[in-house]
């Protein structure tokens, strides 16, 4: 035994008072780890389930809250409103100074106003379900400048595009990762679900934010999924980083950040905008920096 050994080694080399004292330290530790021993046993007898039985993989809590879903075009109970009518203009600042919203609202439809520059939401928001719907006007072809037409896009945190093209007609003119529904310069969308010029389109976009750590590594890159007019187009795509329109996406590390509508020249209307913010599956919170 153990203790033996070290009892011995003292005996012979030690004297009385030292070898006792020696003795006791080891018969302590020794004592310890057999309570330690038996602790752990008891434990792992408790965590010891019978899979031959339904109620083993039975989990009971947390229940999931109700929602009541959205009928038409009315959201879930429990999105939050960006815009669905004339007064939620009040959700959004100018994306540059935080300035008032100086996009037209009429008719329950925000609509981009030239030369005003981006729009942004108030709130931040990190993992989330994005619904928004948006009509191209039917002179959105730029014939002078194709690469133009219709051109607009939804930052996602400010800085992941979601674009908006005039990919029904204009499609040939630019190049794939910049039609519509793709993660600009990044993603091709799976196909093109594009409505005519003059018609509401919707996207519906699940998102999971980027972790980082607190030097500025990345824990978990971002994902998307996006819906376009009930078509799925893009499937948990990684996110690379920032959007680039010269160089390589990069990461740069943040946290919560706005929603982002572009003002690129067209004139693009939207409506019926809401969000969900979505719980993190995970230990790392969306939209926040992490030590590891």
């Amino acid at each position: 035994m153990v203790h033996y050994a070290i009892f011995w080694s003292v005996r012979s080399n030690g004297s009385a008072p030292i070898r006792q004292a020696v003795l006791l330290v080891v018969l302590a530790c020794w004592s310890c780890w057999g309570y330690a021993q038996h602790i752990s046993i008891n434990e792992a007898a408790d965590t010891i389930k019978d899979f031959s039985r339904p109620e083993a993989t039975e989990i009971w809590e947390p229940v999931p809250p109700s929602v009541v879903p959205g009928e038409g075009m009315k959201p879930p109970s429990d999105a939050i409103v960006l815009f669905g009518m004339d007064g939620d203009e009040k959700n959004w600042v100018m994306a540059k100074d935080g300035s008032e919203c100086q996009w037209e609202v009429r008719d329950h439809v925000l609509k981009v106003k030239r030369g005003t520059g981006n729009l942004k939401t108030r709130q931040q928001f990190g993992d989330c379900q994005l619904h928004i719907e948006f009509m191209l006007p039917t002179d959105a072809t730029d014939r002078e400048h194709p690469t133009n037409s219709g051109n607009s896009g939804i930052f996602l945190q400010g800085r992941y595009e979601i674009q908006i093209f005039d990919s029904y007609n204009s499609g040939t003119s630019l190049y794939s990762n910049g039609q519509t529904g793709s993660v600009y310069k990044q993603a091709i969308p799976h196909v093109n679900a594009s409505r005519k010029n003059g018609e509401w389109n919707t996207f519906d976009i699940y998102y999971t934010a980027p972790r980082f750590r607190y030097n500025g590594t990345v824990v978990q890159p971002a994902y998307v999924t996006v819906v376009h007019n009930g078509v799925l187009i893009l499937n948990h795509f990684e996110i690379q980083g920032t959007i680039q329109y010269i160089g390589i996406p990069h990461y740069e590390p943040h946290g919560k950040a706005a929603i982002e509508l572009q003002e690129h020249g067209s004139e693009i209307s939207f409506r019926n905008i809401w969000i969900r913010e979505i719980p993190s599956t995970s230990s790392l919170e969306g939209g926040k920096l992490w030590h590891n």
